[in-house]
């Protein structure tokens, strides 16, 4: 049996791509614990420290083909580690701006105009989330909660299954929803129904 300890990190990478999954082992026990610590100091939440490391990690399998490792791994990791906590951290902030501005809502009639500026960001921050998804999936999306056309009709401009849309749409959502977060996941629901 092969000691994959023994690989240096670009080997391990170029066995990544290919689809070693004990490539890909080898990679997360050498640097799950050093990433969870940095993770960890960043957040001082050990749940969210180890969600971060977990996305991380999933996300490393699921692009394996396509990431470009300019330097070198442990660079490359630890730069997606502070990412995705810049994310966390605007994401939380754009939850609490939210849910600040129902409470303030609620407790004090805000006018109408404020609300509508509110609105109008979420809006802006949907959209550009939106923007982000990859073009098929983004298409399918589109056609489906702005065109209001049904799965089978997507499928058969798109030229592809139903199955296929169904796919697209979960993905779609999926991303949104860990994007935005949950309240203006809601939101979203809410509006394109509308």
């Amino acid at each position: 049996m092969v000691n994959y300890s023994n690989y240096s990190d670009p080997d391990l990478v170029l066995l990544l791509k290919e689809g070693d999954r004990n490539a890909f082992a080898e990679i997360y026990h050498r640097y799950k614990l050093i990433l969870h610590h940095h993770a960890w100091n960043k957040t001082r939440n050990d749940v969210e420290a180890q969600d971060v490391i977990q996305e991380i990690f999933s996300n490393l399998w699921v692009k394996r083909e396509a990431i470009q490792i300019e330097s070198n791994l442990s660079g490359y990791l630890y730069s997606s580690v502070r990412n995705h906590i810049l994310n966390l951290f605007a994401r939380k902030q754009l939850q609490q701006k939210y849910i600040d501005s129902i409470r303030d809502y609620s407790q004090n009639g805000t006018s109408i105009t404020d609300h509508k500026v509110r609105e109008s960001m979420l809006v802006e921050v949907i959209e550009k989330e939106i923007a982000t998804l990859p073009p098929r999936v983004r298409e399918v999306f589109e056609l489906s909660r702005k065109q209001h056309l049904s799965h089978k009709q997507i499928a058969e401009i798109m030229g592809t299954t139903e199955q296929t849309v169904k796919k697209q749409m979960s993905n779609a959502l999926k991303h949104l929803r860990k994007k935005i977060g949950f309240l203006p996941y809601l939101y979203l629901l809410w509006m394109l129904k509308h």
